[in-house]
């Protein structure tokens, strides 16, 4: 089971959809002089809908040390956010890339550091198997989650159409977010931000509802209408309760009223009321028509 989440650099809008996803990873800088001039707005955007974020240097050939420091300059870490080395230039090779890894984990030791690379740089150019925290595949086959190949993944990028799409080897979000985090998952670890998908029926009920045509809801939101439904099913219970009782003691008063002069007694009468059986309501029938044969009533019962 994959979760779904898309890569973001200064080709993408500030404000991009995100809509189904559970993650997004943002580019933040390449070599030591170029740094993506949207990448903090497009962080706040991942983070406004409670996605979990990473964030990535595209290395170019020259100092690892220097890159990496470049890199980590820019960013003021929380915890969750992952860091991924992105390796497409011809001109790193693969000791370079794992100098980086090494360095940039050591400098942020309580942070995910991952590598991204196609399948071409995997299986030919690298040469030590070592992907950090984890291995970013690109692999556009039109199957996600199925790369080919046979070491162990965690995000696979299968398409660049309309935007670099991928799916990530984790249950749900909570668990990828439990793994940037470094905790365990928990089902209800979950933030206020978070989507939530609404189930069809809902739409289906109220087509009017403005928030609900794009099939999702906050977390906030679901638990803010949940916590006003309940106290109003909670009001309308207190209320309908109190009618009932007035209800119940009106009825009191008619069994009292009606039983010192029908025949029957209060409690006799409230009996046959509450059973329901309707030989007992015609028995109270002709009690209350009858005042001078109630004998003949208990004989019909």
């Amino acid at each position: 089971m994959t979760i779904r989440g898309i890569d973001v650099s200064s080709y993408q809008p500030e404000r991009y959809s995100t809509a189904g996803l559970d993650f997004v990873v943002v580019k933040i800088t390449e070599g030591t002089t170029y740094t993506n001039p949207k990448w903090v707005a497009q962080r706040q955007t991942g983070r406004d809908a409670g996605l979990v974020t990473g964030f990535y240097h595209f290395v170019r050939p020259g100092s690892m040390i220097a890159q990496a420091d470049y890199f980590l300059s820019k960013i003021n870490l929380v915890g969750g956010d992952f860091l991924v080395l992105d390796w497409e230039d011809p001109g790193v090779s693969s000791t370079d890339k794992d100098t980086w890894i090494k360095h940039v984990q050591a400098k942020a030791p309580n942070h995910r550091v991952l590598l991204y690379c196609n399948r071409d740089y995997w299986l030919n150019r690298d040469s030590s198997s070592f992907a950090g925290d984890g291995l970013w595949i690109a692999q556009y086959n039109g199957r996600p989650g199925t790369p080919a190949i046979q070491a162990p993944w965690l995000i696979h990028q299968y398409t660049s159409d309309p935007i670099d799409t991928n799916v990530a080897d984790f249950p749900s979000r909570a668990a990828m977010r439990a793994w940037a985090t470094g905790t365990s998952a928990k089902e209800d670890d979950v933030q206020l931000s978070d989507k939530v998908t609404v189930r069809q029926w809902v739409t289906d009920a109220f087509p009017g509802q403005k928030g609900l045509q794009d099939g999702e809801i906050s977390v906030e939101t679901a638990l803010g209408s949940g916590y006003g439904y309940a106290h109003i099913a909670a009001d309308n219970s207190t209320r309908i309760l109190a009618q009932l009782g007035a209800q119940a003691a009106t009825i009191d008063k008619l069994v009292d009223a009606l039983g010192t002069g029908g025949g029957m007694t209060a409690a006799e009468i409230k009996a046959a009321a509450e059973a329901g059986a309707q030989a007992a309501l015609d028995r109270l029938g002709h009690a209350l028509t009858d005042k001078t044969a109630p004998d003949t009533a208990k004989e019909g019962n």
